[in-house]
């Protein structure tokens, strides 16, 4: 059975929109400017593969699976980071700072001394559920593309959500394009203390250098077994080279190995999180998501189930509204920051565009 048609009960929800959870892959953004940084091919997109595996825990916080709200047609999410430009560095030079004891600090704000990463989100479609997002850093030309059509299905005592769909990092200086794609969720013990893991198997390719990543999320096996898993390797398809390799978990410990017999350790739960910007909610526009979805969320701060669930119910029954509305007048939804091309979602105003 297709989730996106289900209510679910308000009390399993978190308190932000899907929109929102996916600012969340940039909860590193240091690691994602770090990839404009490498020499060489081959360092940019080990880079790039260093900067994905750590970009799931963030979003995933909490032992307790729980399902952010489902974007409503029209509805943006936006944010921007400031991040300290002695945090950004070329691969080889940046094992020290990776396992770093230091606390994850607020960094001051001197314009000067960051780089600035701005990201917006929107959900452009209802029915299929597709959102869009797209993040940049004109300083480090070098921004990205995506679009998710989230597909859910009930499996007895798990919910499986497939993200389909991909992104595109474009880096303009090496003139280089990055296609990659995204793992499924699991949602599993859904009848008593949900918890999410991620599975299957996402490609990443520059067709530009020759190299390639695939990057295995491996579910819990049904006997003894691990849980968060995830092993990645690296190759250049040419020559069938591989050169670098990891393994560990995507909410914990990941080690690297590299082809000249280096190795790296990272830990995802030590690396220091650099705070997202978002105006306050008095001067976002109505269909900002915090804007849009704020009763919801103080109701469920406040333990008011009941109230919550009135809201919600209130903005499903407006979307709905509207959709009737527009199916009578035969009129196609028109979003506000995203062109349809082909298969795919464009940013209507991106870098290489602009650049």
């Amino acid at each position: 059975m297709d989730l996106t048609r289900v209510v679910l009960p308000t009390f399993i929800l978190e308190k932000r929109s899907l929109l929102e959870m996916y600012a969340n892959f940039m909860a590193h953004p240091d690691l994602f400017l770090s990839i404009a940084a490498g020499a060489t091919p081959e360092e940019r997109i080990i880079s790039f593969v260093e900067y994905y595996l750590t970009a799931f825990h963030e979003g995933r916080k909490g032992a307790v699976a729980k399902k952010p709200y489902n974007p409503i047609i029209g509805e943006t999410f936006h944010c921007s980071w400031d991040v300290p430009k002695d945090k950004v560095k070329a691969l080889r030079t940046n094992g020290a700072s990776t396992v770093s004891k230091e606390p994850a600090k607020e960094f001051g704000q001197d314009q000067s001394t960051c780089y600035k990463l701005r990201f917006v989100a929107e959900q452009v479609s209802h029915h299929p559920p597709i959102s869009c997002f797209y993040c940049e850093c004109k300083e480090k030309k070098m921004c990205v593309n995506a679009h998710v059509w989230t597909k859910s299905k009930f499996m007895g005592m798990s919910i499986g959500v497939s993200m389909v769909g991909e992104g595109v990092l474009h880096l303009m200086e090496h003139e280089e394009e990055y296609v990659f794609t995204l793992p499924s969720a699991y949602a599993r013990s859904i009848l008593t203390i949900p918890w999410v893991e991620l599975g299957g198997k996402v490609n990443i390719t520059c067709a530009r250098t020759g190299y390639s990543a695939t990057v295995t999320f491996h579910t819990k096996p049904f006997y003894g077994g691990k849980v968060h898993r995830v092993t990645a390797e690296v190759k250049h398809s040419p020559t069938n080279t591989i050169v670098c390799k990891a393994q560990g978990e995507w909410n914990g410990t990941l080690e690297f190995t590299y082809s000249n017999g280096e190795t790296k350790v990272i830990d995802t739960n030590k690396l220091p999180i650099i705070r997202k910007k978002i105006r306050p909610i008095a001067k976002q526009g109505p269909l900002e998501s915090r804007h849009l979805w704020q009763h919801v969320t103080n109701s469920l701060k406040e333990g008011n189930i009941d109230a919550a669930t009135e809201h919600k119910h209130h903005l499903e029954e407006r979307q709905r509204a509207e959709e009737r509305q527009r199916v009578a007048l035969a009129a196609q939804w028109k979003p506000k920051y995203f062109a349809k091309e082909g298969d795919g979602w464009l940013y209507m105003n991106p870098l290489w565009k602009t650049q």
